[in-house]
């Protein structure tokens, strides 16, 4: 049976603010509450085309707040669970809030479902939990060697959802997503941080080698593919990857936006690379394509050629996030571009 009643958590970042944009758009049947703290990341700007939808309400609070979660979930019949710090460099610096988020939060949001007997649960996971993908693309039987606070935090939130449905009967769906880019996502992301520099002409900071490389995927090919995990009965305890096949370096991806926007490849500097830094991310997604017959519709050149679109017709949007908070963050993050 197809939910009619969501909670999403998370739902003014970016992947929960695609998502919940979509669905709106797509099925008249279903109503959404977005719960957000609004932190640095998430912002209202994001849902301001669904401002006046009476299929549509926003609730600002805390996944660590049993009391709120417990009232946005009251009635609803489908978890969404977006809300997360999500950053590997922040987490670097400041694992706490990581794990009080990402762990505890979702603690919380699963208390709530097993409490209320609320029919579908879906945690959003992500590949970071499986470390590096080396000899061939991860599955969703892989180890999890997460090697960041982040990765590990995520990884936790995992395997507690699955602890849940385990011990419990909790209907919790487990989804593992490669990297996203796309409308709205936080410039502090590689793709919108090089695109908003390019665009302005600061360097491009990579890290290492810049040879690293990541299964890339456009962030509504994702939402389709969670819509569809959503939709379907009898997923409880499973694990879905959820990838595009597209293995790119950075170097590929800081060149290719180069391209896009006409800029040269000088603007490309090579910083020191972070520590635990993944060489390879990759994601088998044989199990989603078959049990659920989804497939990425978007090529990387066309996903990209959207996402400059974006940034380039929504300056506004990206140019009032680096003026504010961002800019203490890139200067302590890319220290070596502001000493030469």
């Amino acid at each position: 049976m197809k939910p009619q009643k969501l909670l999403v958590t998370g739902g003014a970042g970016f992947i929960g603010s695609n998502f919940t944009r979509h669905i709106l758009a797509s099925d008249e049947g279903i109503d959404i509450t977005v719960l957000d703290k609004l932190t640095y990341a998430g912002s209202l700007d994001n849902l301001k085309v669904l401002e006046g939808n009476p299929r549509y309400r926003f609730v600002r609070g805390d996944i660590c707040d049993e009391k709120v979660v417990k009232e946005c979930a009251r009635g609803c019949d489908c978890i969404i669970n977006f809300a997360a710090e999500t950053h590997v460099d922040r987490s670097i610096g400041d694992p706490a809030s990581f794990i009080m988020t990402d762990v505890y939060g979702t603690y919380v949001l699963l208390e709530a479902a097993r409490e209320m007997g609320i029919p579908r649960f879906v945690q959003i996971s992500t590949d970071e939990v499986y470390g590096n993908a080396v000899s061939e693309p991860s599955k969703e039987d892989s180890p999890l060697m997460p090697q960041s606070p982040y990765a590990a935090s995520k990884a936790g939130a995992d395997r507690l959802a699955y602890s849940y449905f385990v011990t419990y009967g909790t209907p919790v769906v487990i989804t593992r997503c490669s990297n996203n880019y796309g409308p709205n996502q936080y410039p502090e992301k590689m793709i919108p941080l090089f695109l908003s520099n390019a665009m302005d002409d600061q360097p491009l900071p990579v890290y290492g080698t810049g040879e690293n490389t990541r299964d890339w995927i456009y962030v509504l090919d994702h939402v389709k593919a969670l819509e569809k995990v959503m939709n379907t009965d009898g997923l409880e305890g499973e694990v879905f990857n959820i990838g595009s096949g597209i293995e790119l370096s950075i170097l590929q991806v800081a060149a290719g936006i180069l391209d896009a926007l006409g800029k040269p490849e000088t603007l490309i500097r090579m910083v020191t690379d972070r520590p635990g830094h993944v060489q390879r991310h990759a994601v088998a997604t044989e199990k989603i394509r078959s049990q659920l017959g989804w497939a990425p519709e978007v090529d990387f050149t066309d996903g990209l050629g959207k996402t400059v679109d974006w940034y380039t017709d929504n300056r506004d949007w990206w140019e009032k996030i680096k003026s504010g908070e961002f800019k203490d963050y890139y200067r302590r993050m890319y220290k070596e571009l502001h000493e030469k």
